[in-house]
């Protein structure tokens, strides 16, 4: 394997497509003005001076080269802190990781950390700046402080003596980050305001991302046990991890039914329904398997129908 290969590699390119989804939808409520009755012309380009539609275009593309950044600056802290630690030996079921293998050295993969962290400060400050200007000086503190602890969130899932990944925490935060965050977070960028419809959606990405994390922690659950990664699945087990897990898919679709019921206008807001046929065909699969091992394959799958989801309910509101 060729240097540059190891590097696509240890970024998972598999893994971006989700962590973009909270982005898609958070985008994609803007467009609907009975969700958001507060939003005017003048408050979108208050703090930028242009075209309207160059605005959201800068917007939008920042906020999704950002939230890149932070899975990337995660996915290479996940291949460093469980490479250091020794989490990722022999007795790992999934694809070899590039700290591993010994495709890129720990200094190496540490520089990549230190560079990718400072591009994705750097995205963040130019989103903030981009969507705030200086007309909303507090608004730009918060979301920097906000950028700032994504970051550090990313970097400490693995690595660290305080790692908050083998303590039980991981499910925690990426709810919140790629779901909470992700999803109301680029709503008021958009808007600046607050609408509690949009947490619905919001939870709904949170629990499907939380979704993701357990498969990849029930499939490695016997390595995590050995390791002492204390996973959510190695803390209550691998049958009490599935009805976890069969509460994380069901819990998101409820969350979006409620979003339509309460925003209902035409046909073509059901759109997004289309999305829950991978997911009922997953959890049928989950239903069925009785080696966790053997559930690697599913994490693509819920990663694409949650994809397919955000683009689904994106068409359903622009519609």
């Amino acid at each position: 394997m060729t240097k540059f290969k190891a590097w696509i590699s240890a970024a998972r390119l598999r893994t971006l497509p989700l962590s973009i989804s909270g982005i898609i939808v958070g985008s994609a409520m803007f467009n609907n003005l009975k969700v958001n009755p507060l939003v005017t012309y003048d408050d979108v380009i208050s703090c930028f001076t242009g075209r309207i539609d160059f605005y959201l275009t800068c917007v939008f593309w920042l906020a999704i080269a950002t939230t890149l950044g932070l899975q990337i600056l995660s996915n290479f802290a996940n291949d460093y802190g469980d490479g250091v630690k020794g989490t990722d030996n022999e007795d790992r079921v999934g694809p070899q990781r590039a700290l591993q293998s010994g495709a890129i050295s720990r200094k190496e993969m540490f520089r990549g950390i230190v560079v990718t962290a400072i591009i994705t400060l750097t995205l963040a400050i130019l989103l903030i700046y981009v969507s705030f200007g200086q007309t909303y000086f507090l608004y730009s503190v918060f979301f920097f402080l906000l950028g700032l602890a994504a970051i550090i969130a990313a970097i400490k899932y693995t690595m660290g003596d305080s790692a908050y990944g083998y303590r039980g925490l991981g499910d925690v935060f990426v709810f919140i980050f790629f779901g909470l965050v992700s999803v109301v977070g680029c709503y008021f960028l958009f808007t600046k305001n607050l609408h509690w419809i949009v947490f619905f959606p919001a939870i709904t990405i949170g629990f499907l991302s939380a979704s993701v994390l357990n498969l990849n922690n029930m499939r490695d659950h016997n390595s995590d046990k050995k390791a002492g990664k204390n996973t959510v699945v190695v803390k209550m087990g691998l049958t009490k991890a599935k009805i976890y897990h069969y509460v994380l898919i069901l819990g998101a679709m409820i969350s979006m039914l409620i979003f339509l019921f309460f925003t209902y206008e035409s046909y073509t807001n059901l759109l997004f329904l289309i999305a829950y046929i991978p997911l009922l065909i997953h959890l049928i699969k989950v239903v069925k398997t009785k080696n966790a091992e053997d559930l690697d394959p599913e994490l693509k799958k819920v990663a694409l129908s949650t994809f397919l989801l955000a683009i689904l309910f994106s068409l359903s509101q622009i519609l």
